[in-house]
């Protein structure tokens, strides 16, 4: 959750973010998103093809400074839940 007043600043940021992770070996899909009901609340929805490309994800340089400056925009610490899942249909 962003403070007021940097919400855009903060889009801007992971837009820049999301654009440049796509481009990360591994990655199928990454993608900002803004809470319906809390527009200051940002949510990251991202797939990669295993646990390998999203290690060395977290260990891209840009990665680490877009998480510290990112954070120091917060209002609260952000939470991460990592999910392995299987494609069941089409």
């Amino acid at each position: 959750v962003v403070r007021d007043g940097l919400v855009d600043d903060a889009v801007r940021l992971s837009q820049e973010h999301v654009h440049r992770s796509r481009a990360e070996p591994g990655c199928i899909a990454h993608a900002v998103h803004q809470d319906c009901e809390n527009p200051a609340r940002l949510v990251f929805v991202e797939e990669w093809t295993d646990d390998v490309s999203l290690t060395q994800h977290f260990k891209v340089p840009a990665s680490r400074t877009f998480v510290a400056e990112l954070s120091a925009m917060a209002i609260e610490p952000p939470t991460m839940t990592i999910y392995s899942a299987e494609r069941v249909g089409p």
